[in-house]
């Protein structure tokens, strides 16, 4: 009998090195305590006791090093970010920014975003970035892109209204996939009203490791989108 629910499966390799002896123990002793709940759960309740709620929720899908992330939570530390990365190097290297800034705020998902997003209740985000993620370029394999109409309905339903979804890509096929998917969702409206706000990085965007590579075919490009 087919499993009407077959698990998720997370494209690409999960691990291309060894792992540093320092960022190995981490995956040992700090990972454990920032995995959220493996069963439904809301984010708000995951501080530390006695302390203030969390004025706001973020997701980042596919943190890549972590670098992003770590920053953001140092900036905000009142807001709560969970992050989700496959990527066994990459959630190591997060570990490492976490551990180095002392980030109470942060919480990682090491697996696939999509296995976190069904455990959250609706509308428990204030806001969501897919920065740089797989492009998947060939044609025959765009089906393993993380944006995708489910992707996106599963998205509307977790972003409180007002809530922000920021994508950003340097392959121009991507942009362009990814506009069309937002833009055929009612729930999503696409703030742009000039080139220059998909041009320009946003004043609060921190670069990435990936992002200054430049390995994609065109100049990074920044879609905001705001839920109805």
């Amino acid at each position: 009998m087919t499993d009407p629910h077959p698990p998720l499966r997370s494209y690409g390799r999960l691990k291309t090195r060894a792992i540093k002896p320092r960022q190995a123990a981490l995956m040992e002793s700090l990972l454990p305590a920032l995995r959220p709940p493996a069963d439904a759960f809301d984010p708000r309740a995951l501080k530390p006791d006695a302390a203030p709620g969390w004025a706001e929720v973020w997701l980042e899908i596919g943190f890549g090093g972590g670098e992003h992330m770590a920053r953001q939570a140092g900036r905000r530390p009142d807001v709560l970010i969970l992050g989700a990365e496959p990527f066994q190097n990459g959630v190591a290297s997060a570990l490492r920014h976490v551990d180095e800034a002392a980030l109470a705020n942060v919480r990682i998902h090491d697996g696939d975003a999509r296995e976190l997003m069904v455990r959250l209740p609706d509308a428990s985000l204030d806001r969501v970035f897919i920065l740089f993620p797989d492009p998947w370029p060939k044609a025959r394999h765009n089906k393993r892109r993380i944006v995708q109409p489910e992707t996106v309905a599963e998205l509307a339903r977790l972003l409180k209204p007002g809530g922000q979804l920021r994508f950003a890509s340097d392959w121009a096929d991507y942009v362009d996939w990814t506009l069309e998917r937002l833009g055929a969702s009612r729930a999503f409206r696409w703030t742009a009203e000039r080139a220059d706000d998909w041009r320009t990085p946003p004043a609060d965007h921190l670069t990435t490791r990936y992002e200054e590579k430049r390995l994609g075919d065109c100049a990074p490009v920044f879609l905001d989108f705001v839920r109805a």
